[in-house]
């Protein structure tokens, strides 16, 4: 197939977990496909919840795999995209809101995804742009998320822009 040719591909990962007692998890999380990997992601809870603060919360997995995820697509774009990117730094703010009556169940609702992206190298505003749009659409983790529920800025000129 030439490289102009479109080609569809799988991405494929199973999870299975464990619990004996209290807050802590051992979840075994399995990659599918031609590059089968896995990797033990264990967490936890605070004190607050019961928990022993043994392994990080579920959330900081989830900020780290939406912050890392989109990382990675700019790195792999930029290449693609024959991009000169020397380097680059990404600060994400997860915000959630919980609402509990009494002792009830609390229900949660994201709140909003913050992104801050400064892509540093020989890169106009414009080739910044297309290489964001081209993480965010590459990215599965936001692809997962509400439409524009994540919110983009990227350092422009010294001023941080909402794209």
């Amino acid at each position: 197939m030439t490289s102009h040719g479109k080609i569809r591909f799988d991405v494929i990962f199973e999870a299975v977990g464990h619990n004996d007692a209290k807050f802590r998890n051992d979840v075994q999380v399995f990659m599918r496909g031609a590059h089968p990997a896995s990797y033990h992601l264990p967490t936890d809870e605070g004190a607050m919840h019961g928990g022993d603060a043994s392994a990080p919360y579920p959330l900081a997995y989830f900020a780290s795999a939406l912050t890392a995820c989109v990382m990675t697509q700019i790195r792999a774009f930029a290449k693609r995209l024959s991009l000169k990117v020397d380097n680059f730094d990404v600060s994400t703010r997860c915000h959630w809101q919980g609402e509990q009556v009494g002792n009830a169940p609390y229900v949660s609702v994201p709140v909003a995804f913050n992104m801050d992206i400064d892509i540093r190298g020989q890169l106009s505003n414009s080739d910044k742009r297309e290489l964001l749009k081209a993480a965010q659409s590459g990215c599965f983790i936001e692809a997962s998320l509400k439409p524009g529920l994540v919110v983009h800025r990227l350092l422009l000129d010294d001023e941080w822009t909402e794209v």
